[in-house]
């Protein structure tokens, strides 16, 4: 494991309880300034395990100008039963800031992602509220195959976010985004995926709702009040309660073996509570990585 400025990787000696190998990705001054270049490589060998978490947010400082660009890259290689976790702290981009991050992630058959990457609002106590320049951010996901042949990809996903530019109707970023602080996209993939993403879905699918909102008349709420519900379904209704105080809109589909949650909130807060409520309450990242691994989501 080896690394230069403005990267730091801090990985503690494993134990033997120890389910994952756990690494911390860090920047020096705890965030990237205007212009900085991040370049990392991982290669998650034959049933192996790793999780990567942060011990903050990603800030993204001011840029002196829109044209100097902070860039981070990351290119992971998982291979044969191997699995990545990879949950951090959110992207806090800064006033005037312009970002641009490109992940790819070339998986085995046999192989296990799941990918969490999120961007908020800025510094929201000091007034920010989705003013930086730029943003931008790519993931892949490929099919890694056999030597000699081409990987075959996946999935694309790409979000824009342009803090200059107005649509037809005038409408700047801050606008568009309709009172969200924090934006995210959940990525699963693979055998030990298969139950979390199971999950989303079938919590997606089974409510009669779009987003938070909750469609039954007042006098069905009082008739499904008085009934007792199962454990699983009480946790539901609770969570529904949080996701309509959050302002929680999120969707969840399957795209050519990949499972794709996008999901947004009022607040950081509300959104990491909202997520690490659902992968607690489903079991299956702290059963396969640890409790260390969903250490930013709790």
């Amino acid at each position: 494991m080896t690394f230069q400025y403005p990267l730091k990787l801090i990985s503690p000696s494993p134990a033997a309880h120890q389910k994952s190998v756990l690494v911390f990705l860090l920047t020096y001054g705890g965030g990237l300034v205007g212009g900085d270049q991040v370049h990392l490589t991982i290669k998650v060998k034959p049933n192996s395990k790793l999780s990567i978490v942060t011990q903050g947010h990603t800030k993204i400082f001011k840029s002196p100008s829109p044209e100097v660009v902070t860039r981070q890259r990351l290119h992971v290689t998982i291979e044969a039963g191997a699995a990545l976790c990879l949950l951090p702290d959110p992207v806090q981009p800064f006033e005037e800031s312009v970002y641009q991050q490109s992940q790819s992630f070339f998986v085995a058959d046999t192989g296990s992602l799941c990918l969490l990457d999120w961007v908020s609002a800025g510094r929201t106590a000091r007034g920010e509220d989705w003013d930086l320049w730029g943003w931008s951010g790519r993931n892949e996901v490929w099919s890694a195959t056999q030597a000699g042949k081409k990987p075959r990809l996946l999935l694309r996903d790409n979000v824009l976010l342009d803090g200059a530019a107005t649509d037809s109707t005038g409408k700047n970023l801050k606008k568009k985004m309709h009172g969200l602080g924090i934006f995210g996209t959940l990525v699963l993939k693979g055998p030990l995926m298969e139950s979390l993403a199971t999950f989303f879905l079938s919590e997606f699918s089974i409510l009669p709702r779009i987003g938070a909102r909750d469609f039954r008349s007042q006098d069905m709420k009082d008739q499904d009040s008085t009934i007792v519900l199962s454990p699983q379904e009480s946790w539901r209704k609770a969570r529904l309660v949080q996701e309509a105080e959050d302002k929680v809109l999120w969707s969840a589909a399957k795209v050519r073996g990949c499972t794709v949650i996008k999901f947004g909130a009022r607040t950081v807060e509300g959104g990491r509570m909202w997520i690490g409520n659902m992968v607690k309450q489903e079991g299956s990242v702290s059963k396969s990585f640890g409790d260390d691994a969903v250490m930013c989501v709790r």
